[in-house]
């Protein structure tokens, strides 16, 4: 989600050949290196999504949850994420791939921490369910960000100003405590993420041309995988407000 890649370059355009020549050879050498990026970027995704989920749920049946949720200490919890996105954001070109590792991982296990307080909230069930929906809904829409020969450039500036409303109307929520707007706000922030993992995933399909051969490819999958998987949170925590079972 976040713009880092606009220090890369001009990206290749949509459907353009590979540099190596256009031949059959070069295309086949081409895709199976586009297939090994994106591969690496869903791996570090999907396994940053199940280490938040572990630790969310030893959070909440340990009493951590509880514990934290009665001290301030629930308050660094819930704005570390912020800081590890920014620091990883900001710092990206200062930072070592090693560093940057650690931080995407530590991220992950904060985000857990913040995220177990769901578990005081919805009933497990709900929020199992809620999550093979956003699992099914976040393949398709990927897959069809990957797949489409149609341009998703356009929609990135559009996006994150819907993720700047949510933000916004979110924050004007804690103090109003409408129903109705909550109700506004997760349906919104639904259809925006759903179409920021569409973006992302295109995205990050065509900058691995400027990418390939570059010593800035494995932060990149580190990156890439980071804007996946804010997606992926995201769209679960505005779809758990429709089909969550509160306790």
């Amino acid at each position: 989600m976040a713009d880092w890649n606009n220090n890369l370059g001009t990206g290749q355009r949509l459907g353009s050949v590979p540099r190596a020549g256009g031949d059959v050879a070069g295309r086949a050498v081409y895709d199976e290196g586009l297939r090994s990026y994106m591969l690496s970027i869903y791996n570090y995704m999907a396994s940053a999504v199940l280490l938040t989920g572990i630790v969310a749920m030893v959070a909440a049946s340990s009493g951590i949850t509880l514990a934290l949720a009665g001290s301030p200490l629930m308050w660094v919890v819930a704005l570390a994420p912020l800081g590890f996105v920014l620091a990883m954001s900001f710092g990206l070109h200062k930072m070592s791939q090693s560093t940057l590792n650690i931080l995407f991982w530590s991220y992950a296990i904060v985000m857990g921490l913040s995220l177990s307080t769901i578990f005081l909230v919805f009933t497990g069930e709900s929020i199992a369910v809620t999550f093979f929906a956003t699992a099914g809904a976040f393949a398709g829409l990927s897959l069809y960000g990957y797949t489409t020969k149609k341009n998703l450039s356009g929609l990135g500036s559009f996006l994150m100003m819907g993720v700047i409303g949510l933000i916004i109307a979110s924050l004007v929520n804690l103090f109003l405590q409408s129903s109705a707007m909550s109700f506004v706000i997760s349906a919104i922030g639904v259809l925006v993420f759903a179409g920021l993992t569409a973006y992302d995933t295109q995205r990050l399909k065509m900058q691995y041309d400027q990418l390939r051969g570059t010593e800035f490819m494995g932060k990149a999958v580190i990156m890439g995988a980071l804007s996946l998987y804010l997606d992926f949170i995201n769209m679960f925590m505005f779809l758990l407000q429709f089909l969550g079972n509160r306790e």
